[in-house]
């Protein structure tokens, strides 16, 4: 997926993954400073089944290991499955006491 553009919208609250001059997928999310949580992993229909709401979760998730400031809450349904099918990335998860 080298021809995808990443990218944080952070004044959006937003991940997104976009082919060209299309959006093809998101992560809305809630940052309190220390936890992001995120709240939404949404593919435009027209791009569903081709695994890009995968691609956009890894990098984010990629993006917030390397900066190391913040713990990942997923809130989303499908951010937590992701996090489920990738044990190896748990890491960044926030506690839950």
């Amino acid at each position: 997926m080298t021809d995808f553009r990443f990218a944080n919208e952070p004044d959006a609250s937003r991940y997104t993954l976009h082919r060209g001059d299309d959006l093809v997928s998101v992560i809305d999310y809630r940052d309190d400073g220390r936890t992001l949580a995120m709240t939404r992993v949404y593919t435009v229909p027209t791009f569903r089944g081709k695994g890009f709401a995968a691609e956009v979760v890894d990098r984010a998730v990629a993006e917030l290991e390397r900066r190391g400031d913040r713990v990942v809450q997923p809130v989303c349904w499908y951010a937590a499955d992701w996090f489920e099918a990738h044990p190896e990335r748990t890491g960044i998860l926030a506690r839950r006491d």
